[in-house]
């Protein structure tokens, strides 16, 4: 099968293309710039590169034609964030019969009622990322439910893999707050810290996508979650990740407002926007539908991150080791 990979070297096409290309798929493989995959592979050898600014193309009312001139059996949409762009691609490829599938995002749910929360529970989504993504599925599933073409959504969890931060115990990006735990600072977290992150490791959703790819008749039409098994709670990730470095965690608890006004505005929005969500999802439906079955643990997606920043010297630990021995290293893009 030909398929065409936007954003083919981010986060989840660094594990997607390898997969794809073991499967035997032609692969297309779209980015922005010239920057490689944070994990090489021998199979990038096989794909044919396309460099396209899509915000660019998106804005001249091309990028969607450049897309369907390919003449895709399918696409794999890494990188839409608004109905605008979701349109213009949904339209060129409908013509050419391409089976379109789209990255979402677990936020389209807003605030839980029960948890796990279940793909059919009703969304309730807010922020301009949440809605947004609402309303790109809506115009995907809808499209689909009127014949107009095949397509999926799939709704990633925080994505964490070797190359970048992770969503940390205080809910940001900002590593400091690893550093803290490493040398056994305090570190004061929101309210009680029973808030919840849900991370995803990046190979788990190629996972997904892979799966839903071989399934179209079991994916087509259909929205899944996309996560490890479970969620964090935000005090029992901090006492976790401090294990690993052979403290104790040393954690305080602050009302909201007290514990934001220390923090840059925003590391405090980013904490407010994943504490509001506190996501705990179901993944029954993608397990029962595709077969996917997370390789990973929130916990075990972390370390592995976590690992590549202290290789790199993002977190500064000196005078301690991160326990090497607490999770095995995993070879990516198994089937």
């Amino acid at each position: 099968m030909k398929v065409v990979v936007v954003g083919a070297t981010g986060h989840i096409g660094t594990y997607l293309v390898p997969r794809l290309v073991i499967a035997g798929h032609e692969v297309v493989a779209i980015s922005r710039g010239h920057r490689g995959p944070y994990l090489g592979h021998r199979a990038w050898d096989e794909v044919e590169r396309v460099q396209v600014d899509r915000d660019a193309e998106d804005a001249a009312g091309t990028f969607g034609s450049r897309v369907a001139a390919l003449r895709p059996e399918a696409v794999v949409d890494l990188m839409c964030f608004t109905v605008p762009s979701a349109r213009q691609l949904l339209e060129a490829l409908t013509p050419v019969g391409s089976y379109l599938l789209h990255c979402g995002t677990i936020w389209v749910h807003g605030s839980a009622l029960e948890v796990p929360v279940t793909e059919d529970e009703a969304r309730h989504p807010f922020g301009d990322y949440g809605v947004q993504k609402a309303a790109i599925e809506d115009l995907l599933l809808g499209a689909v439910r009127s014949g107009t073409l095949r397509g999926t959504v799939l709704r990633p969890g925080h994505i964490v893999g070797p190359g970048w931060a992770p969503v940390n115990p205080a809910g940001n990006l900002n590593v400091e707050v690893f550093n803290r735990l490493a040398r056994g600072d305090e570190l004061a977290l929101p309210n009680l810290g029973l808030e919840t992150v849900h991370h995803v490791h990046a190979d788990d959703v190629a996972q997904a996508f892979a799966r839903a790819l071989s399934s179209p008749g079991a994916a087509s039409g259909q929205a899944f979650h996309i996560v490890s098994e479970r969620a964090l709670t935000l005090r029992g990730y901090a006492e976790s990740v401090a294990a690993w470095f052979g403290q104790s965690a040393r954690l305080s608890f602050q009302p909201w407002e007290t514990w934001a006004a220390a923090w840059e505005p925003q590391d405090a929005q980013a904490t407010w926007d994943h504490i509001a969500h506190s996501p705990s999802m179901s993944i029954a439906k993608a397990t029962a539908s595709l077969g996917y079955g997370p390789r990973y643990s929130s916990l075990e997606a972390v370390f592995e991150s976590l690992a590549w920043l202290v290789d790199h010297g993002q977190v500064d630990v000196p005078g301690r080791r991160l326990r090497r021995d607490i999770y095995p290293l995993r070879e990516p893009y198994q089937p």
